[in-house]
């Protein structure tokens, strides 16, 4: 069982401990139920690469986490979401200051989720655990559990990406066809119109949804969890605890309930939206690969990190504002081979990633804009939806 462990969230093999090193899901309960997937074994593209970045944060004396840039955006964008709530609720009166405050709060929770969380998820926030941990429950206050998140996406999406029946995240159910390799209905032929209105009910699933019915069969997507225990489970109570006291009970002392419950849904609605499209046009574009296992074996043909590369797509690297925004997540790519260093190095790392890609005849994708990454996904759910 060959795995590497460095400052990424990288294992080479899914029957592995875990995507991170061994503090998730033992092998027992998700990689047994993984068919034992294995990439395969060649990894001089990794090793090379790793110690290319190593070379660039010693050169340049970069932090890879307990970045000065980090704190700042994140106090910045904790103080707009404040901004965004109190305004909401305790002053406006009328629909037009409410729904332009329900837009940007919607807006900055999607912001905390890209950058705060998603960095504290993947323990590259800080070298110190404790502030890891405690930037990743910022999405048990969006009304999510920290611990269920931390189980598919670091543990199930992050090994087996675009793999159809084990990466869960491409995984819509009847409602929709990400992948070659899943069954296609009908109405999928107007997916491409659809979709996007589903795409604003994610966050809204997981709060009310996802997240209990995993609590209580101990299942996430396809694979077996562990249910939360001790620290964890107070950690996922009192989240939902607080979460429905901010985004119900406070606010209907102020306002008629069902006033709460649509403004509630236009925040929750552009959250939604931002998270999953942001997501799609890193995996779900004409350019990202579907691989699945060579036929009559568990073996996928390339090795893990050549396959995360292929099957990832960036978008917008120029654009300032939208790097800022998705937290470097226009960054996919390097996401996806460091995900234990901070996101605000993610532009300077893309150089030497795209370099090396290009040395070792890897296809390494990339959209110009955030316009032409769009249409790329609307083409591909147009393609998944028409039949073979």
């Amino acid at each position: 069982m060959k795995s590497y462990n460095d400052d990424s969230l990288v294992i080479s093999e899914p029957n592995a401990a875990s995507a991170d090193g061994g503090n998730d899901i033992p092998a027992a309960g998700v990689y047994q139920q993984a068919a034992r997937l294995k990439f395969a074994a060649n990894d001089t593209f990794l090793k090379v690469l790793r110690e290319r970045v190593d070379e660039l944060f010693i050169s340049t004396s970069r932090r890879r986490r307990d970045c000065i840039e980090m704190y700042l955006k994140s106090a910045t964008i904790f103080a707009w979401s404040v901004a965004s709530y109190v305004l909401l609720v305790f002053w406006s009166t009328h629909w037009w200051e409410a729904l332009p405050l329900a837009v940007s709060l919607g807006v900055s929770l999607a912001c905390i989720g890209f950058s705060i969380q998603h960095d504290g998820g993947h323990s590259a926030y800080s070298s110190r655990k404790w502030i890891n941990s405690l930037t990743a429950m910022a999405l048990d206050l969006l009304g999510s559990s920290s611990y269920f998140w931390r189980k598919t996406h670091n543990t199930v999406h992050h090994t087996f990406t675009n793999i159809t029946g084990h990466d869960g995240d491409i995984d819509l159910g009847i409602l929709g066809r990400l992948s070659p390799h899943q069954p296609r209905r009908r109405f999928h032929r107007i997916q491409h119109l659809y979709l996007w209105a589903l795409y604003g009910f994610i966050v809204i699933k997981w709060q009310f949804y996802d997240d209990f019915r995993s609590l209580i069969n101990g299942r996430a997507g396809n694979f077996k969890v562990a249910r939360p225990r001790g620290s964890d489970l107070v950690v996922f109570c009192g989240g939902k605890l607080l979460f429905f006291s901010l985004a119900f009970l406070i606010p209907m002392f102020f306002h008629v309930w069902y006033i709460v419950i649509l403004f509630y849904f236009v925040a929750t609605f552009v959250q939604g939206i931002l998270l999953s499209v942001v997501f799609q046009l890193a995996h779900c574009v004409e350019e990202a690969e579907f691989p699945m296992p060579e036929s009559g074996t568990t073996g996928i043909e390339n090795a893990w990190a050549v396959h995360q590369v292929e099957t990832t797509v960036n978008f917008a690297r120029r654009n300032r504002l939208i790097t800022w925004f998705s937290g470097s997540l226009n960054y996919q790519i390097e996401h996806h081979l460091f995900p234990k260093i901070c996101h605000v190095n993610y532009p300077a790392v893309a150089v030497v990633v795209e370099k090396t890609c290009q040395e070792f005849g890897i296809s390494y994708s990339a959209h110009d804009t955030f316009l032409s990454a769009l249409m790329s996904h609307y083409r591909w759910l147009q393609q998944m939806g028409r039949a073979s």
